[in-house]
């Protein structure tokens, strides 16, 4: 069993946030027999529990649940796309160093993405390159900064690069600002999909997924809403004109394009994800070890797993 979606926080990033005091980073003890939760820059409060930080716990959850091998991933926390681009970069320095020595003593059962200064395209250019040269797979990154999407001009030399690399590009959701759905937890169980939804068309109609084939790009929770209203998109693009201009096919093509992971809770959503993207594209992915986990992950196409990430053995 493999996992593409899962967490690591290493003890170097945690000591960075503690000593940092351009951060807004805050622990507080908020119920009595859970860890403390971490909230950065005000925004998005978790529960820091061990299997965040503490490696050994880590691994001993993986093997004790029948994962083989785990893409590793930063949190989106700690993306810092709002702060001054100097403190991104030298956190993405740090973050990226520090789970390139995990992998390096983990490789058989550890890979992992690096997470880039994007408020500082050629910086996060930069990062990325380091990053793969370290054995790094590649880079999670948010739906885009501030209101820039990820398809706009400004972000073109960091996809340019990820191509040339063959890197995967795991797009991963910040929670939604919008003002009538900031309570009873709603950025996350609809915010959250939805950023994906707007990011991954943003993409396609971008013609992102048309300019630089040789990435992979990789979407969570299943690509959001984006599978169940296939059938809009293909109509959109059957009668006006202006969006069949900007496409080489139909929006149903471009779905067999990414990769989505399997975090979806709901057998008959994953079957109509694997009914439009094939289900060689649909990945095991938990999303450990947050609140909201798929935990294990369901067992998927393992040989899309190993193709995806590199790997050779079984």
């Amino acid at each position: 069993m493999y996992d593409v979606h899962s967490h690591f926080i290493p003890h170097e990033v945690l000591d960075w946030l503690k000593t940092n005091s351009t951060i807004d980073a805050v622990w507080e003890q908020r119920v009595p027999d859970k860890e403390p939760f971490l909230t950065v820059g005000g925004k998005w409060s978790f529960e820091l529990k061990r299997a965040f930080y503490d490696l050994d716990i880590y691994l001993a959850d993986q093997s004790a649940n029948g994962i083989q091998h785990t893409l590793v991933s930063p949190v989106p926390q700690l993306f810092l796309y709002e702060v001054e681009p100097e403190v991104t970069k030298q956190l993405a320095a740090i973050y990226n160093e520090a789970l390139a020595c995990v992998v390096a003593s983990h490789r058989t059962h550890l890979s992992a993405l690096a997470t880039l200064p994007l408020n500082d395209p050629d910086a996060a250019c930069h990062e990325l390159e380091k990053a793969m040269t370290r054995g790094l797979k590649g880079a999670i990154v948010g739906p885009g900064v501030s209101d820039i999407p990820l398809s706009d001009e400004r972000f073109a030399e960091l996809w340019s690069v990820a191509d040339r690399l063959g890197a995967i590009v795991f797009i991963h959701p910040l929670l939604n600002t919008d003002k009538r759905i900031q309570r009873l937890m709603m950025p996350n169980l609809i915010g959250v999909p939805w950023e994906t939804t707007i990011s991954a068309l943003d993409l396609i109609l971008g013609g992102i997924l048309d300019r630089y084939p040789n990435m992979r790009v990789l979407l969570a929770h299943g690509g959001g809403f984006l599978p169940y209203q296939l059938g809009r998109l293909n109509k959109g693009y059957e009668v006006w004109p202006q969006i069949k201009a900007r496409l080489n096919d139909e929006p149903a093509s471009y779905m067999r394009r990414f990769w989505y992971d399997s975090v979806l809770w709901s057998a008959e959503a994953l079957q109509l994800l694997c009914s439009v993207a094939g289900k060689e594209r649909v990945l095991p992915g938990s999303d450990y070890p947050f609140d909201l986990q798929a935990w294990p992950p369901i067992e998927c196409d393992e040989g899309a797993v190993r193709n995806l990430l590199g790997l050779t053995h079984a």
